[in-house]
């Protein structure tokens, strides 16, 4: 909310904390965040052909978000990008996730929302 909002409507935009509650419900959703760049672009373009993806453009910073788990595969996004897209380049773009990523090989990153799922690789 703005300031100029929250001066028309006179009302805080913070919450007191005996009116916070916490659900005990665990999330199995996992995603990027990445710094707007010609590759992050590239990876959240090809990754939203997915219906079960989410992508968010925000001013700096670009989501990629889904439920379960996300497959990165470089050889597929460096074909979508026109140039070689590395698991190192796709590290160094991501500037923070959530979920357990595994770098499988050098093609392929998976992000997990669900630990369970990561046991394999452990």
């Amino acid at each position: 909310m703005s300031t100029t909002a929250r001066d028309s409507s006179k009302q805080n935009i913070f919450k007191s904390m005996k009116d916070i509650t916490f659900e005990q419900t665990i999330s199995h959703q996992c995603g990027v965040t990445m710094n707007d760049s010609v590759e992050a672009r590239a990876i959240a373009e090809f990754m939203g052909q997915d219906p079960k993806v989410t992508v968010t453009y925000n001013p700096a910073t670009i989501r990629v978000d889904g439920e379960g788990k996300l497959v990165f595969k470089m050889d597929e996004i460096s074909e979508y990008l026109g140039r070689e897209m590395t698991a190192e380049i796709f590290e160094v773009n991501t500037s923070t996730h959530y979920g357990r990523m595994v770098r499988v090989d050098d093609n392929t990153v998976i992000l997990y929302g669900n630990m369970d799922d990561v046991f394999e690789y452990i």
